[in-house]
């Protein structure tokens, strides 16, 4: 989403680029781009990336949802396996400098709400785009990462209902949500503000893990 961008694009100092017919941001051999929200977004970007310029390696920066309290609101996710729920392909991240890879992160078109099944089986975090990425990667025999932070965990159908393919809810989607449900408006202002700092944290891990 774009505000999973904007801090890594703060941090190395990009500026706003058409990558490809995608959106991001680029500086010298630096690219990013917004993905959308989902699989097909996420694999179509990629393509298009991979598409429109060299790459040496592609790292998956955002935020993720935890399945239960091993993963801290804020800590960082850096999975040793990611695992395409739709198919249950197997992926397996190239390492990052001074980050240590754990745990296996699903990734799935929608998010899951009661995980409980999942959990037994080693995973530790939800995401919507990291699989799809992994899987176009591969195809092209391009190296490829993932870090993200722990935003969230155990949203509503309701909440994440809000959220559109490109990102956070429109205004009035939330005002209508607000109208409806006004004693969950601590929990939307709370949500934001987890969501920011996670999406700052795994920025700032990134950029640290690739600087040369």
């Amino acid at each position: 989403m774009p505000m999973e961008a904007r801090p890594l694009a703060r941090k190395l100092r990009l500026r706003r680029a058409d990558v490809g017919g995608v959106k991001g941001y680029r500086k010298g051999a630096v690219v990013a781009v917004v993905t959308g929200m989902g699989p097909r977004r996420a694999a179509a970007a990629t393509r298009q990336l991979l598409s429109a310029v060299p790459v040496d390696r592609v790292v998956v920066v955002g935020i993720t949802g935890a399945v239960d309290e091993r993963a801290p609101i804020g800590s960082l996710v850096v999975p040793e396996t990611v695992v395409d729920g739709a198919t249950g392909a197997e992926y397996r991240p190239a390492p990052l400098r001074g980050l240590t890879n754990q745990g296996r992160m699903w990734t799935s078109a929608t998010i899951m709400t009661e995980p409980s099944a999942i959990v037994d089986d080693g995973v530790i975090a939800l995401d919507m785009e990291t699989a799809a990425v992994a899987a176009v990667c591969e195809a092209h025999g391009t190296p490829w990462s993932v870090v993200r932070a722990v935003s969230d965990r155990g949203l509503d159908h309701d909440v994440v209902g809000l959220s559109s393919d490109d990102g956070p809810p429109g205004v009035g989607a939330a005002l209508r949500y607000v109208v409806r449900h006004p004693g969950r408006v601590a929990g939307l202002v709370r949500l934001g503000r987890d969501a920011a700092r996670a999406a700052e944290r795994a920025a700032e891990a990134a950029v640290r893990a690739t600087a040369s």
